[in-house]
């Protein structure tokens, strides 16, 4: 094993962060490797938005569910879909690009060039032995996040990601095992292995838990799933993408 591997495989999410910034060197080494990530047919449809303001970080905190390290960290950083410079870029060219801007095939490239950029911000980070967490709670109040980052229509805030110095380490997660995610060939649909495959599972994230809380919890992994999928969240997703002139074909 590799040191690059190492880093990835010892990821877990921080959330509690030493009271110290990152330097403006980190931000750019940290940018500039998000900025190396695959980008389909080179559209590079993200942007970063690095947030500093204690007042604006404290409002994305109270927006994403009060969540503490939105506000407490070195640095913080919101990834979002962009496709208004490609609009600009038809302006530039006189060329009509609006048909597809507004497809559902460039509203998915924007969200997968935006996670590829993110990983690799966040490996980069963590190669620095600084620690990082991912906030999907930014989704909770979009029209409020838009409002508060002044993004113009075809830019959507997908996820925040906290970046700083770890005042404390969890273990890592067990992750689902390898062969229950990873298909040779063609997908694997035997539904009684699957469940067999589910249950021993829950059997090791059920460890996990007991270990990690002296035995005040012992969650199983399809009970979390199912008692998350059960409660509807964020259910105007679909109209405010649109609103926003994204994914409208």
């Amino acid at each position: 094993m590799n040191q690059v591997i190492d880093t990835i495989l010892s990821h877990r999410s921080v959330r509690k962060f030493e009271d110290k910034p990152l330097t403006n060197e980190q931000i750019e080494q940290i940018i500039r490797s998000a900025q190396a990530a695959s980008t389909s047919s080179f559209i590079q449809a993200y942007s970063i938005i690095g947030v500093t303001d204690a007042a604006k970080k404290a409002r994305l905190a109270e927006l994403a569910g009060n969540q503490t390290y939105v506000a407490q960290n070195g640095h913080f950083l919101i990834f979002c879909a962009d496709l208004y410079r490609h609009e600009i870029i038809g302006e530039l060219e006189e060329k009509e690009v609006l048909d597809s801007i507004e497809s559902t095939e460039k509203f998915m490239v924007a969200i997968i060039d935006a996670a590829l950029a993110a990983q690799n911000a966040a490996i980069a980070a963590e190669s620095m032995g600084l620690g990082i967490c991912y906030i999907g709670g930014i989704r909770n109040q979009l029209e409020e996040v838009k409002k508060l980052l002044h993004t113009p229509e075809r830019v959507l805030p997908l996820f925040g990601m906290a970046i700083g110095y770890p005042l404390e380490n969890n273990e890592t997660k067990p992750r689902l095992p390898l062969h229950h995610v990873y298909h040779e060939n063609q997908y694997q649909d035997n539904k009684d292995e699957y469940i067999r495959q589910l249950n021993s599972y829950n059997d090791t994230v059920s460890r996990y838990y007991e270990q990690r809380t002296a035995g005040k919890r012992r969650d199983r992994w399809t009970e979390q799933m199912a008692s998350m999928l059960e409660k509807k969240s964020r259910m105007y997703m679909k109209e405010f993408v649109q609103q926003n002139k994204m994914d409208l074909k």
